[in-house]
């Protein structure tokens, strides 16, 4: 799809989707059903369905933000950048939602945007996920109790090991970015994609989406990945991992002043860079208004370039 016609669709969502109750939305967290958007340009990845799936897809906004949950079919969405502007390099963008929901505007459309307006192709993931109630009130509850759960996990007094959380089976994921990535290299030329230069950044779950592919996928290789307001415990770094730029907010309720990620990186030798905002949250997305954390995106496009990725295609 085209930069400019994605650009006018997200703008035509918006104002469908704020022209009732936009008080509303901007002053609370309530969850507020709305219809599915046509999502012009996204591919089916046909990696499969979810079991014991009963819901159909849905969608809702809070915050402003468009998100889907009960995704049993993948998609992939291009935001192509100008050929006149283009460079070659392409990201895979994985919004985050606890594996739950998706947040589609927040931290899918509109990073892939920005990125296309620097001369990257990105490409939006929209990825299969759990099971969740099939009303979108007892979805609330659902939502309100993972993040409660995940606020009161603590470090145990006087040690250094990160919380424990919970732990899914992410096989369907790691299928829908595997397919994702074959896709784009098989339409590389069309697409104008430098197959040495396939990147993948991820918020929150999908930060975790971007470290679990990047530490298990035996098909997907990456040149760089970002994971933002992921989780930060220590892993086992393969052969030949990418270099990583991560980014978190010192307030989010997901950080325990834990740097694990960041040392497994650093002692193995692997390129790495951290921004640790002073306040922010969690899920900012490209930022919130008066907080640190709005830099992250200028910080991560000179990260790019410093790096060599922002370099016209040869």
């Amino acid at each position: 799809m085209k930069t400019r016609q994605f650009q006018g669709f997200c703008q035509t969502l918006v104002a469908l989707c704020f022209c009732a109750s936009a008080v509303a939305w901007a002053q609370d967290g309530k969850m507020y059903p709305i219809e599915a958007p046509e999502e012009p340009g996204a591919i089916a990845l046909n990696t499969g369905g979810v079991d014991n799936q009963e819901a159909s897809e849905s969608w809702f906004r809070q915050w402003g933000d468009p998100m889907a949950r009960n995704i049993t079919k993948a998609t992939l969405t291009p935001v192509l950048a100008d050929p006149a502007k283009a460079n070659g390099t392409s990201v895979i963008v994985a919004p985050g939602g606890g594996f739950m929901w998706l947040s589609m505007g927040n931290e899918g459309w509109e990073v892939a945007e920005a990125l296309a307006a620097q001369g990257i192709n990105a490409f939006v993931l929209k990825y299969r996920l759990q099971p969740t109630e099939p009303s979108l009130v007892d979805f609330e509850k659902q939502m309100n109790q993972r993040f409660a759960d995940a606020a009161e996990s603590t470090n145990e007094e006087g040690t250094d090991t990160p919380p424990e959380r919970p732990r899914w089976d992410l096989s369907n994921q790691l299928e829908d970015v595997e397919a994702a990535y074959d896709m784009i290299l098989a339409r590389k030329d069309e697409w104008g994609v430098d197959p040495a230069r396939i990147g993948m950044i991820g918020f929150s779950a999908g930060a975790g989406l971007t470290m679990h592919t990047t530490l298990n996928s035996k098909k997907v290789d990456l040149a760089f990945i970002g994971p933002i307001y992921g989780g930060m415990n220590s892993v086992d770094v393969p052969e030949g991992a990418p270099p990583m730029f991560a980014a978190i907010a010192a307030d989010d309720f997901l950080f325990h002043g834990q740097f694990g990620l960041i040392q497994s990186w650093y002692e193995a030798g692997v390129p790495v860079e951290f921004h640790l905002y002073q306040n922010g949250g969690h899920g900012f997305g490209l930022g919130n208004p008066d907080r640190t954390s709005n830099k992250w995106f200028d910080a991560f496009l000179n990260w790019l370039d410093v790096n060599g990725f922002l370099n016209a295609k040869q």
